[in-house]
């Protein structure tokens, strides 16, 4: 049977442990349909790594994880800080958005006075 669902052309999905299918089987890989693995321009990225004296060396792998971090980090603070901006009723993130997101939660606590 996995020949065939093989050679049908269809993506096919495999069982997880819990019964559950398995997602990842279902989608094209990224490379496939012309979207980039990253939002972040790596060479930019890796400029900045760079920048830092204590680095002499840094991989392609690690230059991609550092900039999908970064693009998470992001998406996580502008997130937060618009929940804030909703509870004042407006769509447009401000700066007090970010510093209350700041406040707010916890993990956040590292960037406490960087907007001043």
């Amino acid at each position: 049977m996995a020949a065939a669902a093989a050679g049908s052309g269809a993506p096919r999905e495999e069982e997880a442990p819990g019964g559950e299918a398995a997602a990842t089987q279902a989608q094209a890989p990224a490379s496939a349909s012309g979207a980039r693995l990253s939002r972040l321009p790596l060479a930019r990225v890796k400029a900045l790594v760079k920048a830092d004296p204590d680095v002499t060396l840094a991989g392609q792998e690690a230059i991609f994880i550092l900039a999908r971090a970064a693009e998470l980090f992001v998406e996580t603070i502008a997130k937060d800080a618009y929940c804030c901006a909703q509870q004042g009723k407006r769509k447009t993130l401000q700066r007090r958005d970010l510093d209350n997101a700041i406040e707010a939660v916890d993990e956040f606590a590292f960037l406490e006075g960087t907007l001043d």
